[in-house]
């Protein structure tokens, strides 16, 4: 019983609206992920350089004071766009694809020029695996 109400779920995820809002789900959280991911690979960049100019400061006597400020704050802004535009990159080609998907799958049946509906390239093909 509890195997035939989980296929009857998987079963709703399959049809069309259903699959369209999970997909698009899904491709928002990918967005978000890659902002995290590339937003935090920007951070620890400027950290590491930072660390490498202040160990550099620190070995010269005299020299300038490395302040963290002076290499974090460009580092959070610039992280901040790259971060946007590339989980913007995604979210936009996964929303297009989305739309595009669900704009074919409804396309109408092409008609011949003599009004008789002509053959899939899905029914082509069926009828290409099967001997006549």
């Amino acid at each position: 019983m509890m195997l035939a109400a989980a296929r009857r779920r998987v079963a709703a995820w399959r049809q069309p609206p259903a699959a369209a809002r999970l997909a698009r789900a899904l491709w928002i959280a990918w967005a978000v992920a890659v902002w995290n991911v590339v937003f935090d690979h920007v951070i620890v960049v400027a950290g590491r350089d930072y660390i490498a100019a202040a160990g550099r400061a620190a070995a010269s006597p005299g020299g300038p004071f490395a302040n963290m400020d002076d290499w974090m704050r460009p580092a959070v802004a610039r992280g901040f766009w790259i971060a946007t535009a590339a989980g913007g990159a995604v979210l936009v080609t996964g929303l297009a694809a989305i739309h595009r998907a669900g704009r074919w799958s409804h396309r109408p049946a092409v008609r011949e020029p003599h009004g008789i509906p002509s053959r899939s390239a899905d029914d082509r093909l069926s009828l290409q695996d099967h001997p006549r």
